[in-house]
């Protein structure tokens, strides 16, 4: 089986964008949706992709509850998820696995990265191999959280809902304040400060980025629109033209044809009225004369040969026809007759037959008679 069809789940433009790019120049077909819930709904009304990616922080539902959904729905449970984040962790890869994720594919995403994964999917689809085994739906909810961290920050093995949207440094300096902690490291309120910037700034630069991309796309689309709105005006301006030139161009032609059809008309009647008092004229149009005379005279003796052939052949096989005719009716009147004569000739047989026969019988009788 081939991948052909990929759903794309992120609620950044410019995320969508970019992946959409790279997976179609793989030859795939891609579908996008802004957020988990339109995915959900996506899937609900059309036909299953071979394919999600999923993004892991999205707001309202998250790419974590939103693979929930897909995996508890029979339809659905069978499509191969790949969840897109920034997290690279060891054990991140290995817990989104067991919680039914197929692979990570790391933000920004490289065609290497991609094509590995792609390649890896087709063959575990090919071979059967993708995995089947039950999953725990709860039991895995602590490893993703609603916010990216370092690579090198630790999650506690159990969260509750307020803890986690904060990372592990936020958490550790909430802890400490709660357990009535006065002396905070500097470290530590260097971390909570670095982290609360980063966050920061990753959100104004998904925001920047987004609203730069909407710009640019509808700039494009504004300039792509006039340009096409442009170039359909001089074309059709250049097709009135040229309607126009052609026909003013048939009209001219045709004018000049009728003029020069006129001129060499008056010639030869000029030609013709004054051949008559011309020596050298009237001697041609004589021999002209004669000529057609003697074709004339050609023509009409080889059609009256033609006609009497033609009237010969038709006497002669109204001949055949009418001797052929007689010979069938004389054979037929023949046949009749030997008929009847022979019916005839049996019936005086029959009579002399029984004549003879009886004045046979009547001799024996009187022959009786004589000697009785």
């Amino acid at each position: 089986m081939t991948i052909k069809s990929a759903l794309l789940v992120d609620d950044s433009k410019v995320a969508r964008f970019a992946l959409s790019k790279l997976l179609e120049n793989v030859s795939m077909n891609v579908d996008m949706a802004g957020s988990a819930e339109e995915a959900l709904d996506y899937l609900d009304k059309n036909d299953c992709p071979d394919v999600i990616f999923m993004d892991h922080l999205m707001p309202g539902m998250n790419g974590v509850e939103a693979t929930k959904a897909i995996k508890s729905n029979p339809q659905t449970a069978g499509i191969p998820i790949i969840m897109c984040t920034s997290k690279k962790s060891k054990e991140f890869e290995d817990a989104a696995k067991r919680f039914g994720i197929y692979n990570i594919l790391t933000k920004p995403p490289q065609n290497e990265g991609l094509s590995n994964i792609l390649d890896q999917l087709n063959k575990d689809l090919e071979a059967g191999t993708l995995p089947d085994e039950p999953i725990d739906l709860t039991a895995l909810d602590f490893t993703f959280s609603d916010h990216d961290v370092d690579d090198n920050e630790d999650e506690p093995e159990a969260q509750t809902p307020a803890a986690k949207a904060q990372s592990p440094v936020q958490r550790q300096l909430h802890e400490q304040v709660n357990g009535a902690a006065v002396n905070l490291p500097i470290e530590l309120i260097e971390q909570v400060a670095r982290s609360s910037v980063k966050t920061t700034l990753n959100t104004r630069m998904h925001e920047l980025l987004s609203d730069l991309f909407d710009e640019q796309y509808a700039h494009l689309k504004r300039l792509s629109d006039d340009l096409q709105s442009r170039q359909e005006e001089r074309f059709n301006g250049f097709e009135e033209k040229l309607e126009d030139r052609l026909s003013t161009l048939k009209e001219e032609i045709a004018a000049e044809l009728a003029v020069s059809i006129s001129d060499q008309l008056l010639e030869i009647k000029d030609e013709i009225k004054s051949g008559g008092g011309a020596a050298s004229g009237s001697s041609m149009t004589q021999n002209q004369l004669d000529e057609l005379k003697d074709h004339m005279t050609t023509v009409q003796s080889i059609d009256t040969e033609f006609w009497q052939t033609l009237q010969a052949e038709a006497i002669q096989q109204a001949h055949d026809i009418s001797r052929e005719t007689a010979e069938d009716i004389a054979q037929r009147t023949i046949e009749l007759y030997a008929k009847s004569q022979k019916a005839a000739n049996n019936k005086a047989y029959m009579i002399a037959l029984s004549i003879s026969i009886g004045v046979f019988a009547a001799g024996i009788a009187f022959i009786s008679g004589v000697f009785g």
